[in-house]
């Protein structure tokens, strides 16, 4: 028996109390339900299976929302669970290998025995867990995320060839805007990474919590006790795979049809390619979690597709934001910032902005390259009063 109808509203009001914003609250008990199913269920699509595994991304400003500590808060009950292993707090080939060799288990269904090692990983700093550098590493994470089944085999010039018997990973972690501007090569796009991460931006807090033990319920505790049972049920009592319903199926043709034929807007931008052929994976990985939240049954419903189609999209009208800071110059991070700045406190004096930004471009000639740069697509006018230049922003139509 569960305690919750719903693991994962009972989950969302049990974090609430904090300052970030419900959907990271969410995304946090999906990697949290993620990690508990591990590799026991799937839907079958005869060429290849889905798992319910996710890559997810916290990104906000550092100390904004409190991301590190919004992610703990599930992955914490999470590791109450008997039975879920957590990966290597740094990322490296090797440091899988042993991980997943020393979590290798095996699990019975209608007399078949399957064999999974299966990793949660955690980090409060993505750049402390993965290299996006490392061209050889996001291959690899890149391969995992699709959960193949069978050995997986890598040869290595320190032990030869590796095999890691259906391996399978659960990520979730935080970054700053600032930090992928300067980490993230084009490359991770272009080979597909960030199209299997789903990215939870965030840059101002739902409320103000000064004294987060004087707002959250006496009866904390007893509610943990509960949801970490209801994790273990899960853990335990799901396995095998998902079918859809004959309704199901229909709704899913028909949003189908519909994605790919949609105009997507700013998503219609090369860059976003890779994530929107894999929109309908996402769909169903998110749906599976939906329905383990609710049921016992291994049964996806309309209304789970429906819900994760809302929950996923919700994420893209922020996508850009994460996007557009990958592959970019230091300057044009700095140049962007400039431009905001002005906005903010615009009609400003030019000395007054050149202060401001003294520190990014101590060269004059830097600035004015910026300010003229910014001038000429037309987001800044100057000006020219009694008080010497001012800088006007123009919004832009």
């Amino acid at each position: 028996m569960r305690n919750f109808p719903d693991w994962m509203a009972a989950y969302v009001n049990y974090a609430s109390f904090s300052e970030a914003p419900k959907r990271m609250h969410f995304w946090s008990g999906v990697s949290a339900i993620a990690g508990a199913l591990r590799r026991r269920v799937w839907i079958d699509m005869a060429y290849f299976k889905w798992h319910a595994n996710h890559y997810i991304i916290f990104v906000a400003p550092p100390g904004i929302v409190s991301k590190s500590t919004t992610v703990a808060i599930a992955m914490d009950l999470l590791r109450k669970v008997p039975g879920i292993n957590f990966g290597p707090d740094v990322v490296t080939w090797p440091a899988l290998v042993s991980a997943f060799a020393e979590c290798t288990e095996v699990f019975e269904l209608n007399g078949d025995f399957y064999t999974q090692c299966a990793l949660t990983l955690e980090s409060s700093e993505f750049g402390n867990l993965v290299n996006p550098q490392d061209r050889e590493l996001i291959d690899v994470l890149i391969t995992l995320w699709d959960s193949k089944s069978g050995a997986f085999k890598k040869v290595t010039k320190g032990s030869g060839k590796d095999t890691v018997e259906n391996p399978w990973i659960n990520l979730i972690a935080c970054t700053t805007p600032a930090w992928i501007a300067g980490n993230f090569p084009e490359h991770v796009i272009g080979g597909g990474f960030t199209s299997r991460c789903l990215f939870v931006y965030a840059e101002t807090k739902e409320k103000f919590v000064a004294y987060p033990s004087l707002s959250v319920p006496k009866d904390l505790a007893a509610q943990a006790a509960l949801l970490i049972q209801d994790l273990e049920h899960i853990s335990v009592n799901l396995c095998g795979p998902y079918k859809l319903t004959p309704a199901s199926y229909e709704w899913g043709k028909e949003w189908y049809e519909h994605h790919f034929k949609a105009d997507h807007g700013v998503m219609a931008d090369d860059k976003f390619a890779g994530y929107l052929a894999r929109k309908q994976t996402h769909l169903h990985k998110l749906a599976m979690i939906l329905a383990a939240s609710q049921r016992d049954e291994l049964i996806i419903t309309p209304q789970d597709l429906a819900l994760a189609d809302t929950m996923i999209s919700d994420l893209e009208k922020d996508m850009p934001k994460v996007y557009a800071k990958i592959g970019r110059s230091e300057d044009s991070i700095h140049s962007e910032r400039f431009i905001k700045f002005v906005e903010a406190n615009s009609p400003i004096a030019y000395a007054k902005a050149y202060r401001y930004v003294h520190q990014n471009f101590p060269d004059v000639k830097d600035f004015e390259g910026v300010l003229n740069g910014a001038v000429r697509a037309g987001y800044i006018k100057m000006d020219m009063t009694t008080e010497g230049f001012m800088l006007v922003y123009c919004p832009v139509t």
